[in-house]
C-alpha cells in the first residue's frame, strides 16, 4: 500500500517507520527531520528495533492509497487544506481529541476514518524516534458500523506488524479515549509528572474527576458511557503507560502549544452546549491557556 503520514513528529515517525518495513511510506515533516531521514533513513528504537528508509518531504505528494494524519488538534484545518489537493483514497486520523474527521471529510476527497494510538513514542534525534511502550491502532467508521475501507487499512497495519484492531463501535472508543485524554493529559502536563501519577492519591482523585465529567458529556451526546466505565479505562491505560510521558506534559517540557483546546477545552464547550457542569475539566483547560498565553503560545 503507498501510505502517506501526514504529520511525521512521534507518532507520526514511529507508525510511519514500522510501516515502510511492508509499505511504501512518505513521511511529511519538519526540514531537519526530513534531512536526516533522507540521509540516512529512520532509525526506531525501544519496544520496537527496526531500520527503515521510507521518503520523507516537507510538503504533500500528489497521491497515496491512504493519508495517516498525526497533527495536533489545532493544525487539522491546515492538514485538511493541504490534503484537499491530494489524490487519496481513504484518509485515517489517529489524533487527540474529537471532531478531527469532521474537519477532514469537509475537505478531503477521501473516506475518512476515525482511528486511535496508545503507542508510545519520543522523538529523540531529527531521524532518530524511540517506541516507549507497544499499543495498539484502533480504527473504524467515524460513525461506527462496518466499512471495507478500514477493513483493508487493518490488513495493511497488521501485515506491518503494527498491532491493530477494526472496530465498529468508534465513536464509544472515541469518547471513552477522551475520558482518558482529559485525565491523564492535562493532570501530568500541570503537574510535571509521568502517566503512574494519576492512578492515585491526589492526580488520580482530578484525573478521575476529569473523566468522569467527559462520561457526562459523552452521555449528553447519545454516547453511552459510564462514568464507571471512563473511570476504569483511565486507571487501565495510567497502569499500561505509567512510565510515560504524555503527550501534553512532553508539550509543556518542549514549551510548544498543546492540544488542551481539543481535549479538555472541547469537553468544556461541549458541556456547556449541553448545560452540563464541568468544572475539573475547565479548570485544567484555563491553567494550560493561561501558560500558553504567558509564553506567547496563543
Amino acid at each position: 500500500m503507498k501510505i502517506l503520514v501526514f504529520g511525521a513528529g512521534s507518532l507520526g515517525s514511529l507508525l510511519g517507520g514500522i510501516l515502510a518495513r511492508v509499505h511504501e511510506v512518505t513521511l511529511v515533516g519538519r526540514p531537519r527531520h526530513v534531512e536526516a531521514i533522507e540521509g540516512g533513513g529512520l532509525r526506531v528504537s525501544g519496544a520496537v528495533e527496526t531500520t527503515t528508509r521510507p521518503r520523507a518531504r516537507t510538503d504533500t505528494p500528489e497521491g497515496a492509497d491512504l493519508a495517516v494524519v498525526c497533527v495536533k488538534a489545532f493544525d487539522t484545518p491546515a492538514a485538511a487544506g493541504a490534503l484537499a489537493d491530494c489524490d487519496v483514497e481513504v484518509c485515517l486520523s489517529v489524533q487527540n481529541g474529537l471532531g478531527n474527521e469532521a474537519t477532514l471529510a469537509d475537505r478531503v476527497g477521501a473516506s475518512v476514518l476515525a482511528g486511535s494510538c496508545t503507542y508510545g513514542a519520543v522523538l529523540t534525534d531529527p531521524g532518530r524516534v524511540e517506541c516507549t511502550g507497544i499499543g495498539r491502532v484502533t480504527l473504524g467508521a467515524p460513525g461506527g458500523g462496518e466499512s471495507p475501507a478500514a477493513d483493508r487499512v487493518g490488513e495493511a497495519f497488521e501485515a506491518a506488524g503494527v498491532v491493530t484492531t477494526v472496530a465498529s463501535d468508534m465513536p464509544e472508543r472515541l469518547w471513552e479515549k477522551l475520558a482518558v485524554n482529559t485525565g491523564i493529559n492535562a493532570t501530568t502536563a500541570l503537574a510535571r509528572l509521568e502517566n503512574g501519577a494519576v492512578r492515585d492519591g491526589d492526580g488520580g482523585g482530578v484525573a478521575a474527576a476529569a473523566a468522569r465529567e467527559t462520561a457526562a458529556v459523552a452521555r449528553a451526546e447519545g454516547i453511552a458511557l459510564s462514568a464507571a466505565t471512563a473511570v476504569e479505562a483511565l486507571d487501565r491505560v495510567a497502569s499500561a503507560t505509567a512510565e510515560n510521558t504524555s503527550s501534553m506534559h512532553q508539550d509543556v517540557l518542549g514549551g510548544r502549544r498543546t492540544e488542551v483546546d481539543g481535549i479538555n477545552g472541547y469537553v468544556e464547550r461541549r458541556g456547556d452546549e449541553h448545560g452540563v457542569e464541568t468544572p475539573v475539566n475547565a479548570t485544567l483547560a484555563g491553567l494550560l491557556r493561561a501558560w500558553e498565553a504567558a509564553r506567547g503560545l496563543r
